[in-house]
């Protein structure tokens, strides 16, 4: 009988053996899936949950042998939204979900948006969750890649946009041109927008903001067309045709051809390169700018200079306009 007893201890013994060793095997050998798979594991799940969910989404093949995997390993797994590769084992697919290792969205906000025009980004990021409830001054939304994980609220990332402008421009601020003619960050924020919608290219910046300062040094009006913009567009910051005659004339604390000075507040979410445009202007006697037809500016010193340019850039805009022979 003990002969007998023990031969059947040694079997049971054998066959959990190899129970064990092919458990292993299917946890670790490479999985069903064929492509790259991406599956929510929602707050709350337990193993058994997320292992029914990858197993339906055919990260995995065998949910038991995930479970039992996972508990032997004493791990814990992490709500979220997770990639996996394709042929990931389960073991794999584990050690993502446990470590956290979540799919980062990425929401891009270009420079010289509105905040009108962030915001709709914002709403637009399905990835995103809540709705917007912050209130939201323009200027204060630095304009850069974000990067979010799924379902993170959007006051968040509207709060992260701000914290940032803010910590950038104390800094920029702190080490300003000592000459530079601003009383507080806040202006250069309004000049800093003025600079951003004015042009697109870099070099320019430096420069436009010479202008503008010259401009008020002389007690001379900005005129800046995108100020404009931003008053007759109810804050969106772009029109749909030319401007007028009309709307230069019409009154709003954003005409910059009919105030003297900034504008009350920012009419854009300016970039840092723009703002270290108006901290470190460069030194030129320049008072005018025009469109030179290839995306920059032509700049001038005197009014004739600056109507000799105006003129060639008519001439130019009469040529592209001009009916195909």
């Amino acid at each position: 009988m003990k002969a007998k007893a023990l031969g059947v201890l040694l079997a049971l013994v054998l066959l959990a053996g190899v129970a064990a060793w092919r458990g292993h095997v299917a946890f670790t050998s490479p999985g069903p899936a064929q492509a790259p798979i991406t599956v929510i594991i929602p707050k709350g799940a337990g193993t058994e949950a997320a292992a029914t969910l990858l197993e339906q989404a055919g990260v995995i093949s065998d949910r038991f042998v995930f479970i039992v995997g996972t508990k032997l390993r004493r791990a814990t797994l992490k709500a979220g939204e997770y990639a996996f590769p394709a042929r990931v084992s389960a073991e794999d697919a584990m050690r993502i979900v446990a470590d956290g290792r979540v799919v980062v969205h990425k929401l891009t906000v270009a420079e010289g948006l509105t905040v009108r025009q962030v915001a709709a980004l914002v709403e637009e990021a399905d990835f995103l969750s809540g709705s917007i409830t912050r209130s939201l001054s323009e200027g204060w939304l630095l304009p850069e890649t974000w990067h979010a994980v799924r379902d993170e609220p959007r006051d968040e990332v509207l709060a992260r946009m701000e914290k940032s402008m803010r910590r950038n421009l104390e800094t920029l601020w702190a080490g300003r041109d000592l000459g530079v003619a601003l009383r507080s960050p806040e202006e250069a924020l309004i000049l800093a927008s003025i600079v951003e919608r004015e042009t697109a290219i870099a070099a320019e910046r430096p420069r436009i903001a010479a202008v503008f300062y010259n401009r008020m040094a002389r007690g001379m009006r900005l005129q800046s067309d995108p100020t404009v913009i931003y008053g007759v567009s109810d804050g969106m910051g772009v029109l749909d045709r030319p401007l007028t005659r009309a709307d230069l004339n019409t009154a709003h604390p954003w005409n910059t051809y009919a105030i003297d000075g900034l504008p009350r507040t920012p009419i854009a979410n300016p970039g840092r390169a723009s703002l270290e445009a108006v901290l470190h202007p460069i030194r030129t006697d320049d008072l005018y700018f025009v469109a030179d037809g290839s995306g920059g500016h032509a700049f001038a010193a005197t009014l004739d200079a600056h109507n000799a340019n105006v003129t060639r850039w008519r001439q130019i805009e009469r040529s592209r306009n001009a009916p195909a022979p």
